[in-house]
Order: structure tokens, then C-alpha cells, then sequence
């Protein structure tokens, strides 16, 4: 059973989570991934964000780009931990999806990552040390990465 959810809002953002995926099986965490836009299709969204934490859901991972609207729509419809990747899909470069997705309003925070790439990375590793506090296995993978890049 999945314990990640990953949404974006385009099937042509699907490409740019690549890193996210690969970190989440290096880490060896079931995830789910779903296209799901907050402007386009948001009636899916809301179902998303409201039935995660019965499907076995406990962290999402939301990619976003321009305006950046769906990790705190999905944070709007699920009390489960929201991590925001901004995705360098607009002319200012992601810029705009990170202020999107940094500035929350109090009580519907979202975590919000690097841009780009470094940031898929970094949710799916943010992702492993939040599971990690009840998920034995996924402690001792994310661990090991840890004491790896001591030898790098």
C-alpha cells in the first residue's frame, strides 16, 4: 500500500518527478503517482486530498508550476503533511511557484523544497525522514543514504 502520494497538475510535469520517484524506491517507499490539476480538474483534487489519509496515504508529495496552486489546495483537503516542489515550468523559471507555494496562510502549511530538480529530490528525502519517525525500514534506509554521503 502506498505510503506517498505524488501529484502534479500535468501529464508534462510527470518527467520532472523522475528524481522524486528514483529517491522513493532507493529509500524503498511505496508511492502513488496522479495528475490532478487544482484549476482544470479540481473536483479530482478534492477527492484526492480528502481520501488520502483512508487509502493508507500519510505524506503528499505536490508538484507544481506558475501560479502553483495545487499543494495548498491539496493542503486545503487533508490534514497529512504537504511537501510543495516548485517546477521550472514558467518564464520566470519557478520563481513564481516557489512564492506560490512558500507563502501559506497559518494553519495550511505546506513544505516547500528547492526548484527544480534538486527539490524532487529533497521532497522524496523530506518525505523518508517524516515516515521515518514511525517507519523503522525507511529510517534505517534514509540513515544509510546519510552515512554514504560522509564518504562522498
Amino acid at each position: 500500500m502506498p505510503l506517498v502520494g505524488v501529484i502534479c497538475g500535468s501529464k508534462t510535469d510527470v518527467p520532472l518527478l523522475k528524481d522524486t520517484e528514483e529517491v522513493l524506491t532507493q529509500m524503498g517507499i511505496e508511492y502513488e503517482v496522479v495528475v490532478a490539476s487544482a484549476h482544470r480538474t479540481p473536483d479530482k483534487v478534492r477527492e484526492f486530498g480528502m481520501s488520502a489519509r483512508s487509502r493508507g496515504l500519510e505524506v503528499i508529495i505536490a508538484a507544481a508550476g506558475g501560479s502553483a496552486g495545487l499543494p495548498g489546495c491539496i493542503a486545503s483537503w487533508t490534514t497529512l503533511p504537504i511537501i510543495g516542489i516548485p517546477l521550472p515550468t514558467s518564464e520566470l523559471k519557478g520563481v513564481d511557484s516557489l512564492h506560490s507555494i512558500a507563502m501559506m496562510p497559518p494553519g495550511i502549511p505546506v513544505a516547500c523544497v528547492a526548484i527544480g530538480s534538486w527539490g524532487a529530490r529533497n521532497a522524496a528525502f523530506l518525505a523518508a525522514q517524516i515516515l521515518g519517525i514511525k517507519h523503522d525500514k525507511i529510517r534505517k534506509a534514509y540513515d544509510d543514504y546519510r552515512e554514504g554521503l560522509k564518504t562522498k
